[in-house]
């Protein structure tokens, strides 16, 4: 491993400055892998703020183009960029923005079918998967996936004035997952951002939170959300903390079943 450059000292001199980051830190972050599922109203700052930080190689994973009403809250991209891809214009902001980061992008959904893509041989060689999709199915295939490759998984939602955070590591024994919390009912209705609303801002107070916690993770710093589901209002700035824990009969991560 090579120390970081004299250009990266300048660029990333705040971190430097910080005991629980350091050169260390740093040169962790530069040497990480990250997928990010969604590249919407929390993918962009997540996005945004780890291509800033330095993780070395992003992995966008998107099917949806840029619409016009994405604008209001999906701060990655720009009015010339309607009808692109997420995937592809969201890169090219990151490489504005830091093109020491490598970028590699999908514009496609994440399903179970496609077990033997490139996409899924990808997972397999990653550090951290982040959760920034709007839908239930494609959660619980995230979920799925990260359990299976014992893959770190960051999941953030937001809705109307309401965020909510957790996280959940495979490798930890006493991990739960998204699963344990909520079970998939595919005949409950669905709610989403095009359909129910969103305040701009809520998704980048959580999307900025899954950041932090992708950071904290990558460089050695305890996660505060690890089966922790911190839960938003954003009309009162409350938090609510609620503890989950494994469930014993979980279909997806537990070995009694």
């Amino acid at each position: 491993m090579t120390g970081l450059t004299d250009q990266e000292y300048m660029r990333y001199s705040a971190h430097l400055l910080l005991e629980d980051v350091g050169e260390k830190g740093q040169l962790a972050l530069r040497n990480a892998k990250v997928v990010i599922v969604g590249v919407g109203g929390l993918g962009a700052p997540v996005a945004l703020y780890l291509a800033a930080a330095g993780v070395g190689h992003l992995y966008l994973v998107d099917d949806d183009h840029v619409e016009l009403s994405n604008l209001q809250r999906q701060i990655i991209f720009t009015q010339h960029q309607i009808k692109q891809t997420k995937v592809d214009s969201a890169k090219a902001s990151l490489t504005q923005l830091n093109p020491h980061v490598e970028v590699t992008t999908f514009a496609q959904r994440l399903t179970l079918e496609k077990a033997d893509n490139e996409l899924a041989n990808m997972l397999t060689q990653v550090d951290l998967v982040i959760d920034c999709t709007d839908n239930m199915p494609t959660r619980q295939v995230i979920n799925k996936i990260c359990v299976t490759q014992k893959i770190p998984l960051i999941v953030g939602a937001g809705i109307r004035m309401e965020g909510q955070l957790i996280s959940f590591n495979a490798k930890q024994a006493d991990s739960a997952c998204y699963h344990c919390l909520y079970p998939f009912d595919e005949t409950a209705e669905v709610h989403n951002c095009s359909t129910s609303g969103v305040l701009g801002p809520l998704v980048g107070v959580i999307g900025s939170l899954q950041a932090l916690e992708a950071i904290k993770h990558l460089t050695g710093m305890p996660v505060s959300s690890f089966n922790r589901l911190m839960r938003f209002d954003g009309k009162t700035l409350q938090w609510q903390h609620l503890s989950v824990a494994k469930d014993p009969q979980c279909s997806v991560c537990s070995s009694n079943v």
